[in-house]
């Protein structure tokens, strides 16, 4: 199973392109090889027109007066910034999800969440983005989601990926499967086996990461 994490930077990229550029992101998202995507600072009208066969959103932090906040955001995407409004969002290729659960981590400075989706066959993907700006606080967020993945997913396998916010995150009852810069991907009962950093062509400040992970041998 292929496993992507990609923060959007709210729908922006590298230099700025003055415009809307959903349609180039869903051109990005369709021609890279994954089963799961784990998407952090998604402008939240997105998720449904990204092209995939089932998703999953969770709304996180500048939601009040969502439709002024997008129609702002359209218009001038590289002016509004955050403010046109956040969300993470799960996607899945093909198939669709048997349950989906939430986490609310904090509510200041920011509402940070942790939400999580059951795949078909059983794993539990949870997609976390957390606090910024203060290392005490992300740790804070990566712990409280990693014990809440845990207790959802029971006996189940089970993965963790997002936006960390730390370089080094220790996410207990996990290892790690791959990552790159604040960007990480953690599994419990999951054998990771290789690594990709697709090329992001200036979209966002993120670069994606993409990890392939497998069942344990017994």
């Amino acid at each position: 199973m292929r496993v992507l994490t990609w923060n959007l930077f709210h729908g922006r990229a590298v230099p700025p392109a003055g415009r809307d550029l959903r349609e180039r992101f869903a051109a990005t998202l369709a021609g890279w090889d994954w089963d799961v995507a784990l998407l952090q600072e998604v402008p939240p009208w997105w998720p449904p027109l990204l092209g995939a066969a089932d998703h999953a959103t969770a709304l996180t932090s500048r939601n009040c007066l969502l439709p002024v906040r997008r129609r702002l955001a359209e218009r001038w995407p590289d002016v509004v910034k955050s403010n046109g409004g956040g969300a993470n969002a799960i996607l899945l290729r093909e198939g669709r999800f048997s349950a989906h659960a939430r986490r609310r981590l904090r509510r200041w400075p920011e509402r940070r969440v942790m939400h999580a989706v059951r795949l078909p066959g059983g794993i539990w993907a949870g997609n976390l983005h957390a606090q910024v700006h203060s290392a005490e606080r992300a740790d804070a967020d990566i712990a409280l989601a990693a014990s809440t993945l845990l207790r959802w997913a029971g006996d189940a396998p089970a993965l963790l990926g997002g936006d960390f916010n730390v370089r080094r995150p220790r996410p207990e009852g996990f290892v790690s499967a791959g990552g790159r810069g604040v960007d990480h991907v953690f599994v419990r009962g999951l054998a990771p086996v290789d690594v990709e950093l697709p090329d992001r062509r200036g979209l966002s400040d993120h670069d994606p990461v993409i990890v392939r992970v497998g069942s344990l041998r017994a």
